[in-house]
Formats: C-alpha cells, sequence, structure tokens
C-alpha cells in the first residue's frame, strides 16, 4: 500500500509513525513545505521568552532522524500543488528547482496545517512586523528582543498564541500590549466574567489588553514605529500578528473534497468526502464531542490524537475506534495567572438548547497553610434537569490543568455532578485540599441546583441586578465601604435592622462565609437573602 501524506509537523508525522508501526510494508511518503519536519509549535512562545533556550530543543525530529526512527521516506521542500482523484496521484512542486513531480498513492492523507492570517492594512510589510508559527518566526523575534532593538511591543490578536507571547516578552522586559478586535480576550473559549477576571490580572502584572480595539495599520519609516487602531495610536518598536490562522488547502480548490471555510470535512475515520483521502491536523474540520456540530480544532493535541486514529483505521486495526470529536481543551499560562477550559461554556451551551446552571467558586488549590498555596477561580457548567456536566472554565496561579483535566474525563464518560461528588480525588497538603477544589465547586453546584444555595452570579451583578438589594458584608473583618457588617458567628437569631423579607445582598471574600450567613438567616425566617458569587476576589469591582 502506498500511502502519500501530505504535510508534516504533528499530524503527518504522526500519522507516518502510527502506519508503519501497524504495517511496516507500508510505502510512506511524506512530501512537506517546510525545511523542518517536526517542531514544537505550541513551544514557540517559550523560545521567545528565552525558557527554552536553544532553537535545536524544539525541532523534536529532523527528516533524516524520522526516516530512521520510523522507515518513512521524507522529502523537504516539496510543496503539493494538486490532487487528481479520479488519477489517485498528486502534483508537487521541488521548491528549490521548480520542477513539478506525480506521485501516485493507494491513500492519500492531507496534513499540511495553517497559516497566519495576515489583515488587509498597511504597513504588515514593514521590518519587525512578526507572526508566530515555525520556529524561523520565532527565532526572528528571539533575534529583536535578545539585540535591545524592540523594548515595546503590540500584539494584536488576544488568542492562545498572542496572549503566550505576550507572557513570555513581558517576563523579558519588554513593554507589551494587547489589542483584539471582539469584547474580550479569548473570545470563544471563555465566558465574559472570565475573561473580564483575566484581563485585570494581566493589567495589575503589565500587560494592558485593549479590547473592542480594531488594527488599522502600521507606519513606519521602513520599521515599525506606530500601531494604527480604531481606539488610537500606539507607539511600539514590533508588532506580532497573533490574529489567527486559514487552513493551507488553496491546492485542494477544484478537487471535488467538501469543504467549509477552507476546512476539509471528515467523518469519525478522518476520512473526507473520498475514502481514499483522509485529512487530519489544522486543515481539518472535526465535530464537537458534546453537541455533535462541526468544530475547527486548531490543537497539537487534535493533530496528534486523529492522526494516530487515522493512521490505525487505514491500516485495518480493529482498535481503531472512531473518533468522538473535542471538547475545545485549552490551558495557558498568562501574566500574572494560567487559565484553563474545556467543554461549553455557558453561552454556547445555553445555544445548543441545554437548560443551564452554573456557578463561580473560589477555593484553595491546596492547602492553605501550605507555602505557595492560592486559589482556584472556577466556572462550573451542567444541564439543570439532568445534572450532567458540560463545561469548566478555570483561573489561577497553580496547576489549573488538573481540574481540566478532571472535566474532561467526566464530561467524555457523560458524568453527571452525583458522579464526582465523592471521587476519591489525591490529597495531601502539598498538592490539594482534603476535599478536592474540583469537589468543592461540584458540591456548591448541587448546593445551588437543590435551592439550599440561593445566588446571584458575576453576570447578573454586573448587569445591575443588585439594585434594590442592601449589601451585607460579612468576611472575616470588613472590608465594604458603606455596607452593613454582620460576621455570621454572631447571628444567634433575628437581626436588629435587617426585615426579614429585606433583599440582602450577602458578600464576603470568596463566598463562603456568605453562604454560612445565608444558612443562618434562612434558619431564623430570612427569606430573601442572595449571595454573590466569588466573593470580592472575583468581582474586582465591588471594592471600587
Amino acid at each position: 500500500m502506498k500511502i502519500v501524506i501530505a504535510g508534516g509537523v504533528a499530524a503527518g508525522t504522526k500519522v507516518a509513525a502510527k502506519l508503519k508501526r501497524e504495517q511496516r510494508d507500508a510505502e510512506v511518503l511524506i512530501l512537506t513545505k517546510g525545511a523542518d519536519i517536526s517542531y514544537a509549535g505550541c513551544g514557540l512562545p517559550y523560545y521567545v521568552g528565552d525558557v527554552i533556550k536553544h532553537r535545536e530543543d524544539l525541532v523534536i525530529n529532523t527528516p533524516e532522524s524520522f526516516s530512521a526512527l520510523t522507515g518513512a521516506e521524507v522529502r523537504t521542500g516539496v510543496e503539493v500543488t494538486g490532487v487528481d482523484r479520479a488519477a489517485k496521484t498528486v502534483t508537487a512542486k521541488d521548491l528549490a528547482t521548480g520542477q513539478t513531480q506525480t506521485y501516485p498513492y493507494d491513500k492519500l492523507v492531507i496534513s499540511t496545517g495553517a497559516s497566519p492570517f495576515i489583515p488587509d492594512c498597511p504597513g504588515t510589510d514593514l521590518e519587525n512586523v512578526f507572526v508566530m508559527r515555525t520556529p524561523d518566526d520565532a527565532d526572528a523575534l528571539k533575534q529583536k528582543v535578545d539585540s535591545g532593538e524592540i523594548k515595546r511591543v503590540v500584539i494584536a490578536g488576544a488568542g492562545f498564541i498572542g496572549l503566550e507571547v505576550a507572557e513570555n516578552l513581558s517576563a523579558r522586559g519588554v513593554k507589551t500590549t494587547v489589542i483584539d478586535f471582539a469584547p474580550h480576550i479569548l473570545p470563544e473559549l471563555l465566558d465574559s466574567e472570565m475573561s473580564e477576571y483575566l484581563e485585570s490580572v494581566m493589567a495589575d502584572a503589565g500587560v494592558m489588553p485593549f479590547t473592542n480595539v480594531a488594527l488599522e495599520g502600521i507606519t513606519g519609516e521602513g520599521k515599525v514605529e506606530k500601531v494604527l487602531t480604531s481606539r488610537r495610536p500606539m507607539k511600539a518598536d514590533a508588532v506580532v500578528l497573533g490574529l489567527g490562522f486559514r487552513p493551507n488547502t488553496a491546492f485542494l480548490s477544484d478537487s471535488g473534497l467538501e469543504m467549509f471555510k477552507g476546512t476539509l470535512l471528515v467523518n469519525e475515520h478522518m476520512q473526507t468526502n473520498d475514502p481514499d483521502i483522509y485529512a487530519a491536523g489544522d486543515c481539518a474540520l472535526v465535530t464537537n464531542r458534546i453537541t455533535g456540530q462541526r468544530q475547527w480544532s486548531a490543537m497539537g493535541s487534535t493533530a496528534n490524537i486523529t492522526g494516530r486514529l487515522a493512521a490505525m483505521y487505514m491500516a485495518g486495526d480493529s482498535q481503531a475506534a472512531a473518533y468522538p470529536g473535542v471538547l475545545g481543551t485549552g490551558v495557558a499560562k498568562l501574566p500574572g495567572i494560567n487559565m484553563g477550559r474545556t467543554g461549553l461554556t455557558e453561552k454556547a451551551a445555553r445555544a445548543a438548547g441545554y437548560d443551564v446552571e452554573t456557578v463561580i467558586t473560589v477555593g484553595e488549590d491546596k492547602a492553605g497553610y501550605y507555602p505557595g498555596a492560592s486559589n482556584f477561580y472556577t466556572k462550573m457548567i451542567c444541564d439543570r434537569q439532568t445534572h450532567r456536566l458540560l463545561g469548566i472554565q478555570v483561573a489561577g496561579k497553580g496547576a489549573v490543568d488538573k481540574m481540566v483535566d478532571i472535566a474532561v474525563t467526566a464530561i467524555s464518560l457523560g458524568a453527571k455532578l452525583e458522579d464526582l461528588q465523592s471521587c476519591d480525588f489525591a490529597y495531601t497538603p502539598p498538592f490539594s485540599t482534603a476535599i478536592h477544589p474540583f469537589s468543592v465547586t461540584v458540591n456548591v453546584l448541587l448546593n445551588k441546583l437543590s435551592g439550599t444555595f440561593e445566588t446571584m452570579t458575576p453576570a447578573q451583578y454586573a448587569q445591575g441586578e443588585a439594585e434594590g438589594y442592601r449589601i451585607v458584608d460579612c468576611g472575616t473583618k470588613p472590608q465594604i465601604p458603606g455596607a452593613m457588617y454582620l460576621n455570621q458567628t454572631s447571628v444567634q437569631g433575628p437581626v436588629d435592622g435587617l426585615g426579614q423579607d429585606e433583599k440582602l445582598l450577602l458578600i464576603c471574600t470568596r463566598g463562603r462565609q456568605a453562604y454560612l450567613l445565608q444558612n443562618r438567616l434562612k434558619f431564623y425566617g430570612y427569606t430573601n437573602t442572595r449571595v454573590l458569587e466569588g466573593g470580592t476576589q472575583f468581582n474586582l469591582s465591588v471594592l471600587e
């Protein structure tokens, strides 16, 4: 069997390596445009930040080492330019000589990836305008930072790549500003209140995100001097374009393969509408595991998983399970804080037709008395009727990935909150709390679903729904100017000055003390209390 793979990096090399293990006598040929066949694209920002010291550390395999390791043939500097499905051949151009050649295949894998989007605005061709896709891109930016030439950078785009580059540049002392035309950072990945919290932390860490701001141009005498935006001009020595990617599939425009916005539509075995042509990686459009709707997942993890399954299916492996889809899982180290998420946002869950309930908690990431303990700021989303877990969003200085990975497992197995309530999670003070922070959030959400815990969400508070409520400050010490202070330990009966049907908004530092006070007040006949989820630690405007 002859297998031609168009493209390398994550998906293409994974297909090749797994195919050769499954079917050693298969003829596997990789044709790739670049000189690097396999590199750590997700590590590029950390090379710029000098966390990864050497460029060669980003290169996972050279063409020679990959061929020796797997048995697959690799040809670099060769760009696939066309596919003849009837003849089962691909046409490719040698970029060094300009010559074209035709390659026959029994099975074809398209893993040509995606390229950075370059906006149609003046100045993108100036010196010191960078993208972040290949080791060469990272090297170009790093060399300018190392030389001291770059002191101020504007990053256009507040997605994962843009924010990770911002974090690394800021850590090196470069004054860094992020702009994005969306209302908030990571707009499709987080609900607005989580994005707003992250934006505040980033600003405190010295990286100012300007949202609802469009890039309109870049000016300078030969190189970047100023960035023109829809708000105001910004001085800069460099610009990093992190405005997303576009699939490298233009060469397939007349192939008859089904596409949507340039991405190839694939089934659960990564086959296109031509059963002998597969697609994986950033050029393929997969599905969402929860909704079954089409979803683009330009992630190295998705590329590797789908590439492996495609190879198993091609080789006839009986263990080649159908690909169930993505959850949109992501984790990132941002300026001053880490974030992670998986599953549906509240907005996406409602759009998908779910009867949604959510909760936001602030809980310790390890035993509070242990050095280095911090907090997780967690939003959990579930279906109100079935209690099925739908999604989670977590921010904090600690290992947010462990919260996310628990949720990935739970959602993948269709778990309900009750299934997760008493899980035997790992505990010792350096790593967690006696009741795991994931379980804490599950318990709080179950209390909210049962009506035991009655709340006002940060989103509701921001929308003005606290109007008409009397604010009761109930932390361990007074902190809210002008508010009545009430410590829950002092409540042993009706409280002088509080009407039992009065609308009371209970606010403490994190939400726990307010919940305990609400419990007591309910016992003593108070009928209209609400707790502000996340307290003052999450709702930063309360203390302003």
